[in-house]
């Protein structure tokens, strides 16, 4: 990925498939083990069901506790399934939150929906309401980077490259309905909506993508996380690149900065544009093993996002 992208539209949605697939999995264990930044964790993720943090409170003086130290639950595909310990280790430690993470690779917000059924990648057990039910977690973390290749079943063969205004109505109807269902399952819970980084391929894609997930944030009072500016260049947010100036952390932080001597760090391996992960997708689905500066991006504008708004909380309460 070192010289510009050049492939043709049809071969980039293939590839792009192929790297999620290759990428998919089931939801990782929740709680994780608390992992520092520089220190992603290697746990398998293989069919383990998340489970609450111990130590969370419910009934009587939990909403005060929550404002403390809340409750986050992380959903998503393929890019929450590799950045998940990393945001993990950075709210506990900087927000003492109790944290689950449940992500599916490959899928999109429909799969996340109760009544979607045999049609989903995600079973009922994990569907979003259904851990809202269990979880009762102050934040819902939601992170798709919008999949628009048809291998999702409940989108129903609705293709971004066949159907584009289908493609984006059925999307945006599925984020009021997957918020609708979030907010019947526990009252309180608030959606942070993670806006993506750039598509090499269709960049006007992740754009309108954004802007179904400005408007439903709008619409329902919700949170959003603007990590996909973390990973865009400067003056051009929806222009991919493979690498960006080192930050002043990362120059700090040796392995985080890769190219020291020319000042700038990889986000992206040569071989896949979509993934932040700087260690080769494999079959078997899990988090990040490496130090990857895009990961580390990522999950600091959402840590930042929630402690933002447990702060707006706290100074409110005691106002």
């Amino acid at each position: 990925m070192g010289r510009p992208w050049s492939v043709g539209v049809l071969t980039g949605w293939v590839l792009a498939g192929a790297l999620l697939l290759t990428a998919c999995g089931d939801p990782s264990s929740g709680p994780e083990t608390a992992s520092t930044p520089s220190s992603p964790g290697t746990a398998s993720t293989m069919r383990q069901r998340p489970a609450a943090t111990p130590g969370a409170s419910a009934g009587a003086g939990a909403e005060e506790a929550a404002a403390e130290r809340p409750t986050v639950l992380y959903l998503g595909d393929s890019l929450a399934m590799e950045n998940q310990k990393v945001l993990g280790g950075l709210l506990r430690e900087e927000e003492r939150a109790r944290y689950t993470s449940a992500p599916y690779s490959g899928t999109t917000l429909c799969d996340y929906l109760e009544g979607s059924g045999e049609k989903s990648l995600v079973p009922p057990k994990d569907k979003a309401a259904a851990l809202v039910r269990r979880l009762r977690p102050d934040f819902v973390v939601l992170q798709f980077w919008g999949n628009a290749w048809g291998y999702t079943p409940c989108m129903d063969g609705i293709t971004y490259d066949k159907e584009r205004d289908r493609y984006f109505a059925r999307y945006g109807a599925d984020a009021g309905r997957l918020t609708d269902q979030i907010a019947h399952a526990a009252s309180g819970a608030r959606i942070v909506w993670v806006l993506q980084g750039p598509d090499p391929v269709t960049p006007d894609r992740v754009r309108r993508v954004n802007a179904l997930y400005e408007r439903q944030a709008r619409a329902s009072g919700d949170l959003l996380a603007d990590a996909g500016k973390a990973v865009s260049g400067a003056s051009a947010r929806y222009t991919w690149t493979q690498y960006l100036p080192c930050t002043a952390y990362e120059r700090a932080h040796g392995p985080y900065c890769t190219q020291p001597g020319s000042g700038r760090t990889a986000l992206h391996r040569d071989d896949d544009y979509l993934h932040f992960c700087l260690a080769p997708t494999t079959s078997t689905p899990r988090p990040c093993p490496v130090r990857s500066p895009g990961i580390l991006r990522i999950s600091r504008v959402i840590s930042e996002a929630i402690g933002a708004a447990v702060a707006s909380a706290s100074a409110s309460a005691s106002d």
